[in-house]
């Protein structure tokens, strides 16, 4: 089972990470995440290196679409 603390970190580095994704949306996406769906989210450049690192600690797969 996932701690309440993992879900928010997950919530929190979509906010982080994403372009112009509210704290509400960032919830949602988490949940759909959860639920075992797939979810898209645009990164800006310079957020890059962060961001996979980010999803990587958390052991969130991602795929990268230019």
């Amino acid at each position: 089972m996932l701690k309440s603390r993992d879900r928010r970190a997950i919530a929190k580095c979509i906010i982080e990470l994403s372009y112009n994704v509210t704290a509400s949306l960032s919830n949602e996406l988490t949940d759909i995440l959860l639920e075992g769906d797939s979810v898209a989210i645009e990164i800006e450049d310079k957020n890059t290196g962060s961001a996979l690192r980010a999803l990587r600690k958390l052991n969130i797969d991602y795929e990268i679409i230019e």
